[in-house]
């Protein structure tokens, strides 16, 4: 009886799916537990005061504004510590990158089978999330469930420039800065907790060239069911534009490091 044939980059994916099973209970903290609270303290509570003294133009409650762009956040933060910091780690600290690439994986089946990991993890903490959000009467429309694999190509699109960037970083401290000073400013000014015209004018044009921006538009609006086709089109392929190029970048730059 002959072993079951796995392309080179499930391997690489099962790796992951390994030390995922290892560490899952912190994992699922960070990806599940703690979106869902802010849920549940900020869309829901907050949500309240936010409601009675200054209501969203629509009529829309500020949990339905706020649960969608809250997925979407979710996501990217998802995708970045996983093209960041795990990638970082995966040349430099537990340099399981290094030994991948002396065995017959190529690079480009690393990058494969990692980003493979990205896409089901989000794929699973996003469905968990809007489960949730069903659960809350959140969603005005059954087209909520679309936002999954909005969430999925949105940690995509940030993972591959992330992963492109991180493989060449040399200092630890470099993959917190970027936390710290990208990642931090985008969770908070891509109209995550507040619409985007309470921001400065010059600030918004910035805003709207944010991946994040995009998708939680598109997420918000199949979440309340007032998807717009040509604000979708743009959306879609803003994100699949972004994800595309960080893609190629990736490539090039896993080539590069782990054949020099």
């Amino acid at each position: 009886m002959t072993a079951p044939a796995y392309s080179p980059a499930f391997a690489e994916f099962r790796y992951w799916g390994a030390i995922f099973a290892k560490s899952w209970r912190p994992v699922l903290v960070n990806s599940v537990v703690n979106p869902v609270l802010f849920l549940a303290g900020i869309g829901l509570g907050l949500g309240g005061l936010v409601d009675d003294r200054s209501p969203l133009d629509g009529g829309l409650s500020y949990a339905a504004f706020f649960a969608p762009g809250l997925l979407a956040a979710a996501a990217m933060q998802t995708a970045v510590v996983e093209g960041g910091q795990a990638v970082f780690n995966a040349v430099r600290t537990r340099r399981s990158y290094r030994v991948a690439a002396y065995t017959p994986l190529q690079p480009h089946d690393i990058l494969h089978g990692h980003l493979l990991f990205i896409a089901v993890r989000i794929l699973l903490s996003s469905a968990v999330f809007v489960a949730v959000m069903y659960a809350f009467a959140i969603p005005a429309s059954p087209g909520a469930a679309l936002a999954v694999p909005v969430a999925v190509l949105l940690g995509v699109t940030c993972a591959a420039p992330t992963a492109a960037w991180a493989i060449t970083v040399q200092q630890p401290s470099v993959i917190g800065n970027f936390s710290r000073f990208v990642v931090m400013p985008l969770y908070l000014f891509s109209a995550t907790f507040f619409p985007v015209e309470v921001m400065p004018g010059w600030l918004q044009p910035v805003v709207y060239l944010s991946p994040l921006w995009h998708g939680a538009r598109l997420c918000r609006d199949l979440s309340v069911g007032t998807v717009n086709p040509l604000d979708a089109g743009v959306d879609l392929a803003l994100l699949a534009l972004t994800a595309l190029a960080g893609y190629l970048a990736a490539r090039r730059s896993y080539r590069r490091h782990l054949h020099s």
